[in-house]
């Protein structure tokens, strides 16, 4: 099995987020479709039939939450760390043209976290990591090749 990596802060929030299913919203879900199935014929019962959809939903999270916690490996910050840019750095870059992005290296799940996380899997990410403050990266794009460089690495 492939270990998955997740940040501390992004595993903390999977691991809220797998128990709050599944001490709030499955047991409230589920009591809604018993009560909603007492009322008789399930088929034309709009309650009944959307709660299910919901209850199969969260089963899915919970499965796919369950699973992700047998592989995953919480990350932890070390000093070591520091003044390079490897999995969890937050990196603010420049290109030629002066724009400038910020984005944090993270696990595969927990991207879609945080508009401003981006995937260790990543052609970026993976440019970026041990580079330095001041270093130059060359990104292969469609267009072609793309020019940054590192303004700051820090980690929060």
């Amino acid at each position: 099995m492939t270990r998955k990596l997740l940040t501390a802060e992004g595993y903390d929030i999977l691991k809220n987020e797998l128990e709050h299913i599944l001490r709030v919203e499955r047991p409230e879900t589920t009591k809604i479709v018993a009560w909603a199935a007492s009322l008789g014929d399930r088929s034309e019962n709009a309650d009944y039939t959307a709660n299910k959809r919901k209850l199969r939903q969260l089963d899915n999270r919970i499965r796919f939450l369950t699973k992700l916690f047998d592989v995953a490996q919480r990350f932890e910050y070390s000093p070591q760390q520091e003044g390079k840019a490897y999995f969890g750095a937050w990196i603010e870059l420049e290109n030629e043209e002066g724009k400038i992005i910020k984005f944090r290296i993270v696990g595969n799940d927990e991207i879609y976290l945080n508009k401003q996380y981006i995937s260790l899997q990543s052609p970026m990410a993976k440019a970026c990591l041990g580079k330095e403050e001041g270093d130059d990266i060359e990104i292969i794009t469609p267009e072609g090749k793309k020019y940054w460089s590192v303004l700051n690495i820090e980690y929060i």
